[in-house]
């Protein structure tokens, strides 16, 4: 599977691969009639993903083999669309992922498997898009019966209360993060999401579930700081500006680390000095969004032009211990 580069998708499937937070959703959100015939405790995760390289920017997909009650084996196929508006021709998308599947299912098992085609949406604006193939075509009665026709199940988030999200005891807290993230209530928000998921913090996988949350907010979302992060944590959490902090620093070293990687591999290219420089601001850049937000992320446009590879290592190392914005600045100008 390629590497999840957009917030969403990677925040969407660390959410919805997890075992019971997969059962959980298909048992509270599929229809209900078809969450009956599930046997949940047999569900399967399929690694292979079948969106077009083109469209990862707007969708990512899971693919879920489970079996019914009466013995018979079948595909969900989850779809999601992390566009803030409806996709007109999303239909005709997962049609073709269904070909797709079908053909896997063939290479497998030599047959085909019913699909259950599941649309998840949280984009800021109501969907509006028909549910059925047929819905794309304008043609005649007459016509119909040979254009093929298929409906797909919409679980559009914002058409959940929040405490509806919440039932899902595994995975809860998630959704609802899905739901506020392109919504400027989201600081607001942040309290409730991270109380829900403070009611799982015992189990041993809770920590690992509050860092990819805390991640997806700090790089998805707009209008939002890591201080607004951090004053919900310590609003709901014991100890929670700690587990920021802490959470912070690591999210720095590993930025730091991917920058120095890709300054390594660019110096081959471009001449040692110049990958370094390269590496340096990628990490630069990530440090500052993610300990300061949008005012750490004012100060790149200065930093860019900063040409010396010693004043960036630097300026990268001053992220661990500096405060402020203006704090790290004062560092660079007073050198210039």
């Amino acid at each position: 599977m390629p590497e999840l580069l957009n917030p969403h998708d990677k925040f969407f499937k660390e959410a919805l691969t997890q075992p019971e937070a997969a059962r959980d959703f298909l048992r509270y959100y599929l229809p209900a009639e078809v969450a009956a015939l599930l046997d949940l405790t047999d569900l399967r995760l399929v690694k292979d993903s079948f969106v077009d390289e083109t469209l990862q920017e707007h969708f990512a997909d899971l693919l879920y083999e489970v079996r019914l009650l009466d013995g018979r084996d079948a595909y969900i196929y989850v779809l999601f669309e992390h566009k803030s508006y409806a996709d007109p021709l999303v239909a005709f998308q997962v049609l073709r992922y269904m070909v797709r599947v079908w053909d896997y299912g063939l290479r497998q098992r030599a047959r085909l498997w019913p699909i259950m085609p599941v649309v998840v949406y949280h984009g800021a604006a109501r969907w509006s898009v028909a549910l059925d193939f047929h819905a794309l075509f304008d043609v005649s009665a007459a016509v119909k019966p040979f254009v093929p026709d298929f409906q797909y199940w919409l679980c559009d988030l914002s058409q959940y209360s929040d405490a509806e999200l919440a039932r899902a005891a595994v995975g809860g807290a998630e959704l609802l993060l899905l739901k506020h993230i392109f919504r400027p209530d989201l600081p607001a928000r942040l309290p409730d999401v991270l109380r829900l998921w403070y009611t799982m913090a015992q189990q041993e996988t809770a920590l690992g579930y509050l860092e990819a949350m805390l991640r997806y907010v700090v790089t998805a979302a707009e209008g939002i700081t890591a201080e607004d992060v951090q004053a919900a944590l310590e609003e709901t959490i014991p100890q929670g500006g700690a587990i920021m902090t802490t959470i912070a620093q690591q999210w720095i070293k590993v930025g730091e680390q991917r920058g120095e990687q890709r300054g390594e591999q660019r110096g081959e290219q471009r001449g040692e000095q110049r990958g370094l420089r390269q590496g340096l601001l990628a990490g630069i850049r990530l440090g500052l969004k993610l300990k300061f937000g949008a005012e750490g992320a004012a100060l790149l446009p200065e930093i860019y032009h900063i040409e010396d590879v010693a004043l960036l290592q630097a300026l990268q190392d001053a992220l661990e211990t500096v405060s402020t914005p203006p704090e790290l600045r004062r560092l660079y100008q007073r050198t210039n």
